[in-house]
C-alpha cells in the first residue's frame, strides 16, 4: 500500500466517525499534510465512494444505510440576496435540512452547491463566509432563481417549508 492509499484510508476512518463535517485544513492538521493534497485525495476518494459530500464546513461521509429514510424534495423559489437568512431560516425552524442549492445556468446548465444546513449556527456559519470571502450567492447568476434539495423526518414538515415559502413570496411554480 503506497503512503497516498494509507492516507486516504485514513481520511476514510475520520470521515466514518465524523458526526460532523470535517474541513480540509483540520484534515490536513491530522495528517501532516498540506489542505490542496486533502483536497486531491477526497477527488481520488470520490471515485470510488459517491456519498462524499464537501459542504460550506468541511468533507462529510454519508453512510446510507444508517441514514433513516427521510422525506425529500426540490422547490424552485426566488429572492434576492438579503431574503436567504430568511428562506434557510424557515427551513431549519420548521425542522428541515437544506441539502444543496441549484441553479440552471444558461451556459453551463445545473450547477449544483452542498450546503447541508441543520440549523441556525449553520445558517449564520454560511453567511459569515459569503461575506468574509466576498462572494456571490449562485442565485446572483440567475437573477434570484434557484432550486433547493430539503429534507425532514415528515412529508408535513416539507409541507409546511414550502407553505411559509409561498406565503413570504419566494415560492415559484415549477
Amino acid at each position: 500500500m503506497t503512503e497516498g492509499d494509507a492516507r486516504r484510508k485514513k481520511i476514510i476512518g475520520i470521515l466514518q466517525k465524523a458526526s460532523e463535517p470535517v474541513s480540509g485544513s483540520a484534515l490536513a492538521k491530522r495528517l501532516g499534510v498540506s489542505r490542496q493534497v486533502i483536497v486531491q485525495d477526497i477527488a481520488l476518494l470520490r471515485t470510488s465512494y459517491e456519498n462524499i459530500f464537501s459542504t460550506n464546513r468541511g468533507y462529510l461521509l454519508y453512510e446510507q444505510e444508517r441514514q433513516p429514510e427521510r422525506a425529500r424534495r426540490v422547490v424552485k423559489v426566488r429572492h434576492q440576496k438579503e431574503d436567504i437568512v430568511r428562506e434557510l431560516d424557515m427551513v431549519v425552524d420548521a425542522g428541515g435540512q437544506v441539502v444543496n442549492v441549484i441553479v440552471e445556468h444558461e451556459i453551463y446548465g445545473p450547477l449544483t452547491g452542498e450546503l447541508m444546513i441543520r440549523n441556525r449556527a449553520d445558517v449564520r456559519n454560511f453567511m459569515r463566509k459569503v461575506e468574509e470571502y466576498r462572494t456571490k450567492p449562485l442565485t446572483e447568476l440567475t437573477d434570484g432563481i434557484h432550486f433547493h434539495t430539503i429534507e425532514a423526518e415528515k412529508e408535513e414538515i416539507l409541507d409546511e417549508i414550502v407553505k411559509q415559502w409561498k406565503d413570504a413570496g419566494f415560492l415559484m411554480e415549477s
